[in-house]
């Protein structure tokens, strides 16, 4: 059904025609929410916030800009409304018991951060990036440049999205937010400065490509070194300027040093320690569970995985709540031998 006709039918209250005319960007929304707030469920919530503006108000709708132009405009003005306000979740302290971590090199800036499903992705990034989009589109979906947005000004973070990530001309996304162009540039050369700078060309290996052999081995080494709780191997997997962090716990280490401190807390012989491939951001990612002397291993949360070459160069640790957005279960039964051959469990 074309989509004028759609249109047509949803002012008239027919909400399988809405359904069906806003179906194709439903994806591409929560991804937009998900840069501009940082968490998966802060965007599945404010998608929905914006789904339901739009049905509600679907017979004031002009016509003049897409459809597509005037979901994102209700979705960024309700994304910077949760920005503005006193709501968000705060960071958190770090409480595994029994386990005191070493002193951080510093305090992470953003509070909250939550990974985003790969599985998701697929029809979720938009229409191919024209020739104002600065930023590839795995790039700006990577947790280093959502976390980055996550500290810039509200306003900021919106229109260097809008602009150098979807590609939105400075005009359009005048009239998205209802302001000048003169505002719009203004705020998108502040972004700019704000945001931390890239490395230049030939700076930093680049990545394996995504479920390339080279970075399947990679993933196998870590998982092999983490699990037989040789710090050594896994410390050889490691950039010099590798970085940990464990949002929404704020506790960051930087430099081969002060993640050799980390985790020479964090393998601890006692735990029996199983991993659960996954993807994140255009990452490799792994969901952690601990053994239980029943077994039965828990969901401890899921890491991230940051490449560059033939090394990795971030490590982001989240906890257990994040799982179930990737299809992973809280728990898992206890594991027989084929299971550790296979997955490279370790018993304790």
């Amino acid at each position: 059904m074309a989509a004028a006709e759609l249109l047509g039918r949803a002012r008239a209250g027919d909400g399988e025609a809405f359904r069906e005319l806003i179906g194709p960007y439903r994806r591409e929304l929560h991804v937009h929410c998900y840069r501009m707030l940082g968490s998966f469920q802060d965007a599945e919530d404010a998608l929905q916030d914006t789904l339901l503006s739009a049905w509600q108000h679907v017979g004031a709708f002009e016509e003049r800009a897409s459809v597509r132009t005037w979901l994102y405009r209700i979705a960024t003005n309700r994304c910077l409304d949760v920005l503005r306000s006193a709501s968000r979740r705060p960071a958190v302290d770090w409480d595994v018991p029994g386990t005191e971590l070493p002193e951080p090199s510093r305090l992470g800036e953003v509070a909250w951060l939550e990974p985003y499903p790969d599985a998701l992705l697929d029809g979720g990034l938009g229409a191919p990036p024209g020739p104002a989009v600065r930023y590839e589109q795995l790039e700006a979906i990577s947790l280093a440049f959502v976390t980055a947005l996550q500290t810039l000004p509200p306003r900021q973070l919106a229109v260097l999205i809008l602009r150098d990530v979807l590609g939105y001309r400075a005009k359009e996304v005048a009239d998205l937010l209802g302001t000048t162009v003169e505002s719009i540039t203004s705020a998108l050369k502040r972004a700019r400065g704000g945001l931390p700078r890239r490395p230049p060309d030939g700076g930093r290996e680049p990545a394996p490509s995504p479920g390339s052999p080279a970075e399947q081995e990679l993933v196998a080494k870590f998982v092999r070194a983490y699990s037989s709780y040789d710090l050594q191997a896994l410390l050889a997997l490691l950039t010099d300027d590798v970085r940990v962090s464990m949002p929404p716990v704020p506790l960051e280490y930087h430099g081969r040093a002060a993640v050799e401190r980390f985790y020479t807390t964090m393998l601890n012989p006692a735990w029996g320690y199983d991993f659960v491939p996954t993807r994140a951001n255009g990452q490799p990612a792994l969901g952690t569970y601990l053994r239980a002397p029943t077994g039965i291993r828990h969901g401890a949360g899921l890491v991230v995985l940051t490449l560059a070459g033939d090394r990795i160069r971030a490590l982001t640790r989240f906890d257990s709540g994040v799982l179930p957005a990737f299809g992973l279960p809280r728990s898992l039964p206890a594991p027989t031998r084929e299971d550790r051959d296979q997955h490279g469990t370790h018993d304790a």
